[in-house]
């Protein structure tokens, strides 16, 4: 599994959002600040609560030019779905067949009775499509620290 460091270059990767359209990141490179939050499974309480607080304090988000990107191995039905319910206002990918969590290191071989679960964790992707920020908790109930993502995101304005 990757170990990636800040400066290194972020390794590109293309993932469905639905059935019918993919998302690339060296496609969005350029544009904004990338904060790519890779979580454990969608319709689950701890990552509701954490998607939940990027939306509700998107505006936030915006106003530091980034943009928001969340990643599961759920299937894009689910993400889609999940994203309706919840009302979310950025992109959610699904890394259904199990190759970006792992070429970021955020992903669990084995999380109790379920094999290949992306692991709560966190990048910043600045302009030039570098590691500015990395974080990844080997406990899925343990939240990114949202201050210090925004702090560091202030600082690449």
């Amino acid at each position: 599994m990757a170990q990636l460091n800040i400066g290194d270059k972020a390794p590109d990767f293309e993932l469905p959002v639905t059935l019918e359209e993919m998302w690339k990141l060296s496609d969005h490179i350029g544009e904004k600040n990338i904060v790519l939050l890779f979580f454990p499974f969608a319709f689950s309480p701890p990552c509701h609560e954490e998607l939940c607080s990027v939306r509700d304090g998107f505006s936030e988000w915006q106003a530091l030019d980034a943009e928001i990107i969340g990643i599961s191995v759920d299937h894009p039905f689910v993400l889609e779905k999940w994203k309706e319910q919840l009302g979310l206002q950025y992109t959610l990918l699904s890394d259904f067949n199990k190759t970006v969590s792992p070429a970021y290191g955020a992903f669990h071989e084995t999380l109790g009775p379920l094999n290949g679960v992306a692991k709560r964790s966190a990048f910043i992707i600045d302009k030039k499509g570098k590691i500015a920020y990395a974080s990844i908790s080997e406990d899925p109930l343990v939240m990114p620290d949202f201050m210090t993502i925004q702090a560091k995101l202030e600082e690449l304005k």
